[in-house]
């Protein structure tokens, strides 16, 4: 089967020459280029069961890389094992508008910032109304910038626990079974908020605009392009609670660490260009699911539209959940729900677990490094060409 690495490798080096990409654009693409390759260096293996030799090279851990983020995830979500508490808990999704996801393009940091506080800030405003449940709520948000044909669309996925500490901090007050809050109310609060901080971030000279954006920097302008967006629906939409905390991790182990489109979701690689498998939400049952060629030029230019600003964070917490209090709230929630932490007894003598980090895929049993391969090339930007 092809590899998105596959494709970068046959027809990065030409399609560089013809475009105009960031230095992180760049990075990532010669990450993924160089990822499990000689060019990175490798352990050259040999298996204490069936004495097979192979060679492992190493992997380029770029989050961007579709073959690099199983161990991450796997990680990240060993570590979250310990934070789920034995509750509903809920997916809602924050969406942005299409004419918003256009400038965010150029905006990425301001743009995807402003999307994850004003999530958040919403979900905890009407969450903390008496109205609606009255309670200090926390919140996981992850970022995703793709559809599904790879095509520009922020949004973020929120895991929100059902319920939360009541403003004195004393009880547990939970949500009414099978709702969480009202997504009508969300989209409003959410939708008016967003368009406040946007305008404010311009008024500050945070935004840029290119093309036949350019002129919405003119203060008068870009008020006139915002009027029709407070007047159309935002998505905010919200799905039925998780069957058990099982459930939940099954979800995040497949959205925290994902990227724009998988290696399992390419069908080919030929002269005709990339084919994949994409699903199209607007229609129902078998007919949303559909496969698509895009000329290797047109995949690079969607793939690398998702490339996220050096050092932002794609998975947030907030409230309850953020990391200065997360210990602490979580030991007040159980305490109030008379949730007992699983402990182990103590051991007399401290036992180390020690996994094999190769196993042989003939066998099963473990392969011990017998060589070290040095890489051949460092991971860095491929050289740019000169322009005219």
């Amino acid at each position: 089967m092809p590899e998105v690495a596959d494709i970068f490798r046959a027809h990065g080096p030409a399609w560089r020459r013809t475009v105009h990409l960031s230095l992180g654009q760049l990075k990532v693409m010669s990450a993924i280029e160089q990822c499990r390759s000689a060019a990175l260096g490798g352990h050259v293996l040999r298996c204490s069961g069936c004495a097979r030799t192979e060679i492992a090279y190493n992997s380029c851990r770029n989050r961007h890389c579709p073959k690099c983020q199983g161990n991450a995830a796997r990680r990240w979500l060993e570590a979250r094992q310990a934070d789920l508490l034995p509750v509903e808990y809920y997916h809602i999704v924050f969406t942005l508008p299409a004419a918003i996801s256009a400038i965010a393009w150029y905006n990425k940091r301001v743009v995807y910032g402003l999307l994850f506080d004003i999530a958040a800030d919403t979900l905890r405003t009407i969450a903390a109304d008496p109205r609606h449940l009255g309670a200090q709520i926390g919140a996981t948000l992850v970022l995703h910038t793709w559809g599904s044909a790879l095509t520009h669309h922020p949004h973020v996925h929120g895991i929100v626990p059902g319920g939360g500490l009541s403003p004195d901090g004393e009880r547990w007050i939970g949500c009414r079974p099978g709702f969480f809050l009202p997504v009508r109310v969300l989209s409003r609060l959410f939708r008016r908020r967003f368009l406040e901080a946007l305008a404010d971030s311009h008024r500050r000279g945070q935004l840029q605009f290119f093309g036949e954006y350019a002129a919405l920097a003119d203060p008068t302008d870009f008020a006139q392009w915002l009027a029709p967006l407070r007047a159309c629906e935002w998505f905010v939409y919200a799905k039925r609670p998780f069957a058990g905390p099982e459930a939940v991790l099954a979800y995040l182990s497949r959205y925290t660490h994902r990227v724009a489109i998988s290696n399992q979701r390419l069908l080919a690689f030929d002269e005709h260009g990339v084919t994949f498998r994409w699903k199209d939400y607007r229609e129902k049952g078998r007919t949303r699911y559909k496969t698509m060629t895009l000329e290797a030029g047109e995949f690079m230019r969607r793939f690398l539209l998702h490339v996220l600003p050096g050092g932002f964070h794609r998975i947030r917490h907030y409230g309850l959940l953020a990391n200065p209090v997360r210990r602490a709230s979580l030991a007040k929630v159980r305490e109030l729900l008379h949730v007992t932490p699983e402990s182990e007894p103590p051991s007399p003598e401290p036992v180390v677990a020690l996994r094999a980090v190769f196993i042989c895929r003939h066998c099963g049993a473990s392969m011990i490094v017998i060589d070290i391969l040095q890489r051949t090339a460092p991971i860095r930007a491929p050289p740019m060409q000169a322009r005219p």
